[in-house]
């Protein structure tokens, strides 16, 4: 198991005043030539889960790599509040504010992703470009979602009660080895079963269409092509309904990121090459918009 976790930056617990106590990979190499990248994970999964494979590829490429634990997942900030994805977005931006980490590069897989949007949004100054992955702007438009969305709360029933069971039962087919496996069901039982639950009830009321294109930041949306759990055709969908997005394809499923690190990370590294080259350009996906608009105003008149 240690050798999993060599592959981590050192992590450290950051003081959000007003907030809580939120947990933070940092490999801090504040002079790192391309920048800090911002790392938002899915749903269910803390940081080192869902992104343990693309540490070492992001660090060897040149970048300040953090990775946060989002309220209720893995060792993130635990309170009696709702889960709001807009407090993880809040989170995410004042932890870039106390490690002065900001303007950042912000990777948002899954329900990360929807994070990701919701903090490029709100916190505009802090957000220089946007990766979203195995996401989109809405979960709700496919009746085998909004049937799923139901259970949540017979999922946290069974998280609370059977646990260690429900997880060992989930991962049985799974290939990897016992010493992986232990590390993998150690790192899902960490999360709050509550937390898990109101989690998923609010990734079924998300909805950024109406507010997508006023992103002022380029954004790059990554699609792994036989994606399960977020049809491909809504990851399109999301990057149509953004001015000027760049659209990435990977051969994977939803866990793609980590079952083929040797597919997913370079196209990662390609799409945040691709959104850095554009906000040096000033090539913002609302910016972009605006251009396009007054060019083809030019032309009419």
């Amino acid at each position: 198991m240690s050798q999993v976790l060599s592959l981590a930056p050192p992590g450290k617990v950051v003081l959000l005043p007003g907030r809580g106590e939120i947990f933070v990979r940092d490999s801090g190499d504040q002079e790192a030539p391309l920048g800090p990248v911002l790392l938002l994970h899915g749903w269910m999964f803390g940081a080192d889960l869902n992104w343990i494979t693309t540490y070492v590829p992001l660090r060897e490429a040149g970048y300040r790599v953090l990775a946060v634990d989002h309220r209720g997942h893995g060792r993130g900030i635990r309170t009696a509040a709702p889960f709001r994805l807009a407090d993880c977005a809040d989170d995410a931006a004042e932890l870039l504010r106390q490690v002065s980490a900001g303007p950042a590069l912000v990777v948002g897989y899954s329900m990360g992703g929807a994070i990701a949007q919701l903090m490029a949004h709100r916190h505009a100054d802090l957000v220089k470009g946007v990766v979203l992955s195995a996401t989109s702007d809405q979960w709700r438009e496919e009746r085998r979602m909004r049937l799923g969305w139901r259970t949540m709360r017979a999922l946290q029933f069974a998280l609370t009660h059977y646990n260690h069971r429900f997880w060992k039962r989930v991962m049985r087919r799974s290939a990897f080895s016992d010493e992986i496996m232990d590390w993998i069901i150690g790192e899902l039982e960490r999360s709050d079963p509550r937390a898990i639950a109101e989690a998923g009830r609010e990734l079924s009321r998300f909805d950024s269409r109406p507010w997508l294109a006023e992103i002022e930041a380029p954004v790059a949306v990554i699609v792994p092509t036989h994606d399960q759990l977020v049809p491909p055709s809504f990851q399109r969908a999301l990057a149509e309904n953004i001015p000027g997005a760049s659209l990435y394809e990977v051969e994977g499923d939803h866990v793609v990121v980590g079952a083929h690190p040797q597919r997913y990370s370079p196209v990662l590294l390609e799409a945040l090459a691709d959104v850095a080259r554009r906000a040096a350009a000033g090539q913002g996906t609302a910016a972009t918009a605006r251009k396009l608009a007054r060019e083809v105003e030019e032309k009419a008149g």
